[in-house]
């Protein structure tokens, strides 16, 4: 490499303090998931007061998620983010609280209220912001960098939570490590130098329009609608991983610890898929995005059925390798088919869409559970998730089509 060549090559400084936000949100959304979901399963001993967890972090997404991605589309996204770090901040904060002073669950649910707005404020923003970081040419490998990095810390994150809970018996320790890796997030955020434009023609064609635009886009863009639409409703179904307190405390008998390592397992598979994507590359490809969604079901079921904690963990490596190459061709293909005037409230429905499978996935898997057993509400998740796959190819033909783009919706450099 020449060194003409080598500031091309090199990450740019602004996606640079990008990666460490993301890095520093997934490794509290993971490491607080483990310690929160012990915690609340610990104190009230019912499957269905996980599936409350999901319900309190989507109520304010599904609330806020349409002026979200207005706000990120009106006014500078740098600012926007290091409002919702804020909230992050207070949040864990609250958590801590909690923790420390042995606090009734409802307190540990309000809690999860206000990092849902927090989440709702900063993902569409995050999301928008990321392509005005990168060259249009390199975006596809920014993402899978970036997916990647989020991976790492998510591996990371719960394995060190469940250790920590099995050292202290309390989580207390764990949000206030949060607490202090939310400043570091913040810290970068205002060493951003990128100032992106707010539109003003956010503000034409009248309010709800524009509070519709991120929907209206993908419903006439039928690739978006329906790569969105089929990751929806199979984690919705396949959402195994509420349950693994449920697991591991009475299934697989391995404890906090234990916990953190099942937490853990997903996001292992997922970096192994992630720097495969970004070092060889993977062409979008409908038949490759339908065959990792399936396979993620298909894991999802055999993790139902295991008794065995080698084989559990096996079975959720495979399951988090496969969900990250769907999550990597279905943001590529949003990135790409999205213009910048509209990124924020895309990104928004994005946010929503992905907040329904998993927070409404663990209130349904909680639900199920608390009336068939952990077992069924699993396995039967796994096998909805393989139907929807089956079904795909004939609800959305244009899935034949995917394939990669050189368009560049705002003429980003």
């Amino acid at each position: 490499m020449s060194a003409a060549s080598a500031p091309e090559d090199r990450l740019p400084r602004d996606f640079r303090l990008y990666l460490l936000i993301s890095v520093a949100g997934a490794t509290v959304q993971f490491g607080q998931a483990v310690a929160v979901g012990w915690a609340i399963y610990e104190q009230t001993g019912t499957a269905m007061a996980l599936g409350l967890v999901g319900l309190a972090q989507f109520l304010p997404i599904l609330f806020f998620f349409l002026p979200a991605g207005q706000v990120a589309d009106r006014f500078e996204r740098r600012s926007v983010i290091v409002v919702s770090l804020v909230l992050t901040l207070l949040a864990t904060l609250l958590l801590a609280v909690c923790a420390g002073l042995h606090l009734p669950p409802g307190w540990t649910y309000a809690a999860l209220v206000l990092t849902g707005c927090a989440q709702i404020l900063n993902r569409p923003a995050r999301d928008a912001l990321m392509p005005t970081l990168v060259a249009p040419a390199r975006l596809a490998p920014s993402i899978a960098l970036a997916t990647s990095l989020h991976q790492i810390a998510s591996m990371a994150a719960p394995a060190l939570a469940g250790f920590g809970l099995a050292l202290f018996h309390s989580a207390l320790p764990i949000h206030l490590f949060n607490a202090f890796i939310t400043l570091l997030a913040l810290g970068a955020a205002l060493a951003i130098r990128q100032r992106s434009r707010g539109h003003a023609g956010v503000q034409s064609g009248g309010r709800m329009t524009e509070l519709l635009a991120g929907f209206t886009h993908i419903w006439r863009q039928r690739l978006l609608l329906a790569v969105m639409s089929i990751d929806l409703f199979a984690v919705l179904f396949g959402g195994a991983v509420a349950l693994l307190p449920v697991y591991a405390k009475d299934i697989l008998h391995v404890g906090p610890a234990g916990l953190g390592l099942l937490s853990t397992a997903p996001a292992i598979g997922a970096v192994v898929a992630g720097l495969f994507v970004a070092r060889r590359g993977v062409a979008l490809d409908g038949r490759l995005f339908l065959g990792a969604v399936g396979g993620f079901g298909l894991m999802t079921v055999i993790f139902g059925l295991s008794s065995a904690f080698p084989l559990s963990l096996a079975a959720l490596i495979l399951l988090g390798g496969l969900d990250s190459i769907s999550v990597v061709q279905r943001s590529t293909v949003i990135q790409q088919g999205t213009p910048d005037t509209l990124r924020g409230r895309v990104a928004a429905v994005n946010r929503v869409f992905i907040s329904s499978s998993n927070e409404l996935g663990a209130l349904e898997s909680g639900m199920l559970a608390s009336l068939t057993g952990p077992v069924v509400a699993v396995v039967a998740g796994g096998l909805m998730t393989i139907a929807i796959v089956l079904l795909a190819p004939r609800v959305f033909p244009e899935l034949g089509g995917m394939r990669p783009t050189s368009h560049d919706p705002d003429g980003i450099s």
